[in-house]
């Protein structure tokens, strides 16, 4: 790229590129990171450029700018100066909205923490670079803390940042870049990153000046850090496979940024470059909402709250279907609870409604939708609500189902009808539209699959309700096998006896009337008697997405059942014959 404008920032000159016309529109200033230049934003600037006016530079000691020789001319201080210079030359009247990577996302935590550009900067969008300070201090609280948990999230961290100490040795680095480092790097971010570049014509002067900017500052401010606050609005975005930074560094923002935005990515740490469109949509957005723009719903669950900042499912968009009530509304609120926002699907309404009234209360964004998961054209507008609203989920769990008891010849065809199509069919399309939606939005999410007990084991009394649930366990078991080229997880779930409602809606084939109601209250009493409380199964369904897990057996009783079915075919097809109809 051939600079548009040189800007003067003390004795060095900055080499500063242009996208878009400025005017009205307003101005998104972009710096990269180390060994990067301003190319490294050619793509997603392009695609800004069309409703902003996007500038990029090379910082000092890359692409086309000055190469100061000194190790002390890289320190921040001069850094900020310079970032001062350009939005000076660039928006002399109005303020920008800078986005920051790696080593520019370092620059700008200095910029929007410090005097030197107060009213200057509009928003700041910050990706895969902490503020030094910041990460002193975080490394320093969980030092102290004695924690075995947060102990090990330094030793990552550490473990994660090896180059660090390894640029700070005399002539190695620099070194490397004179060697040829410069040659075999577009294939190095092709393998480690899966990322194609153009080779620079500076990548080696780029890589061996850069390293400057880690000998003047990270010591110094890591080991010695300040209190640095700001209230400007953030934009976090944290790609969640980045091989450089462990994304629990980010758990304490809150305390020196009260105002974030937080989104968690599918991508590696250049998702600049891997990922242009969606970083250009994300920027778009921000801006327009500081700009503004009314609040998206995307933003609306970006915001981050204290309550749930640093919560495992922070940043997270988890469906449940069955919310309304009993095990459905238990794990909507596990969920809420780990700080994930929530979105409760019933066919009945009201129930869905008070469950994310009561998800609200955690501290999240709750939605409730009416849903009949028997209907697959609703199941499907369904699947298109959300993705027009919020995007795909991460995690869907599959819950909503009805019970039915009574022998195979007394179970009419509408009966085999109805609980094949909510027990079956409700799962099917269930997974099916959202994995749908997680692979096209490259998501590494998860589907549970809430099946029985009774999937290992034949029985007279429930063989309609035990075949749609074993049915459940063969489906999660072939989901599993096709999706994990994806990356998407896939676990089934086999509660026991648990005290939910469902037994006083369960249809007793055969019977009718006062006849089937006895029935229904006889069963009750035996489930309250067990009283497996439906928080187990939520707290096992939790754990599923956490774990992976294939299978979770959930109850004492599923357990024998399983292990019966496996050791002990002829004894379960005996217990089988016994009528346990109440």
């Amino acid at each position: 790229m051939t600079p548009e404008q040189i800007v003067q920032s003390g004795d060095v000159e900055l080499a500063v590129y242009r996208w878009g016309k400025p005017g009205p529109h307003p101005t998104v200033v972009m710096v990269h990171g180390y060994p990067d230049a301003a190319s490294i934003w050619n793509a997603s600037a392009q695609m800004l450029a069309a409703r902003y006016h996007v500038v990029a530079y090379d910082v000092r000691g890359a692409g086309r700018s000055s190469r100061p020789s000194h190790i002390a001319d890289y320190d921040l201080a001069h850094l900020v100066d310079d970032l001062a210079a350009v939005v000076d030359a660039v928006s002399p009247d109005r303020p920008v909205h800078l986005v920051c990577h790696d080593w520019g996302s370092i620059q700008g935590w200095e910029a929007v923490t410090t005097e030197r550009l107060k009213g200057r900067i509009a928003s700041y969008t910050s990706i895969s670079g902490p503020s030094l300070d910041h990460a002193g201090y975080w490394i320093m609280q969980r030092l102290k803390s004695g924690s075995p948990e947060k102990l090990a999230q330094v030793a990552r961290q550490l473990a994660h940042s090896w180059y660090v100490g390894m640029f700070h040795l005399p002539a190695l680095a620099p070194t490397m870049w004179k060697l040829g480092l410069d040659k075999l790097w577009p294939a190095i971010l092709e393998k480690v990153e899966g990322v194609k570049t153009e080779p620079s014509a500076t990548q080696g002067e780029d890589g061996r000046h850069g390293v400057n900017l880690y000998r003047a500052n990270v010591a110094k401010r890591v080991l010695k850090p300040q209190a640095r606050r700001t209230d400007l609005p953030v934009q976090l975005i944290v790609p969640r496979r980045d091989n450089f930074m462990v994304r629990e560094i980010w758990d304490d923002l809150p305390q020196w940024a009260p105002n974030v935005w937080r989104r968690d990515v599918d991508a590696g740490h250049w998702l600049q470059a891997s990922h242009p469109g969606p970083l250009a949509d994300w920027v778009s957005e921000f801006v327009d909402f500081v700009e503004g723009a009314p609040e998206s719903r995307a933003l609306q669950r970006a915001r981050v709250r204290p309550e749930s900042y640093g919560k495992a499912g922070a940043g997270k968009l988890v469906i449940v279907t069955g919310a309304g009530s009993g095990i459905g509304r238990e794990t909507l609120l596990a969920f809420a609870d780990d700080g994930a926002d929530v979105i409760a699907a019933d066919i009945d309404l009201a129930g869905a409604e008070r469950s994310a009234e009561l998800a609200r209360l955690l501290g999240v964004n709750a939605w409730a939708r009416k849903l009949d998961v028997g209907s697959v054209e609703r199941m499907e507008a369904f699947a298109d609500w959300v993705a027009a609203e919020f995007g795909a989920p991460d995690v869907i769990v599959n819950n909503a189902g009805i019970g039915m008891a009574g022998a195979v010849l007394d179970t009419s065809a509408q009966d085999w009808d109805r609980i094949l199509r909510i027990n079956l069919g409700g799962v099917i399309h269930g997974s099916r539209l959202f994995a749908r939606q997680m692979i096209d939005a490259g998501k590494r999410g998860h589907i549970v699959n809430v099946s029985s007990g009774l999937a290992f084991f034949p029985t007279r009394t429930t063989p309609a309700y035990a075949t749609s649930k074993a049915a459940v366990q063969m489906l999660s078991e072939c989901l599993r096998a096709e999706l994990s080229d994806q990356g998407i997880g896939v676990s089934a779930v086999y509660p026991g006896v648990v005290n939910t409602g469902i037994v006083t809606r369960t249809r007793f084939v055969g019977t009718q009337g006062a006849e089937e109601a006895r029935r229904q209250s006889a069963t009750q009493r035996l489930y309250e008697k067990r009283n497996l409380k439906p928080e187990a199964v939520a707290s096992a369904i939790l754990d599923a997405v956490r774990r992976n897990r294939a299978e979770v057996l959930v109850g004492a009783e599923v357990y024998g059942i399983r292990l019966i079915s496996r050791l002990a075919p002829g004894l379960a097809r005996r217990l089988a014959r016994i009528d346990l109809s109440p």
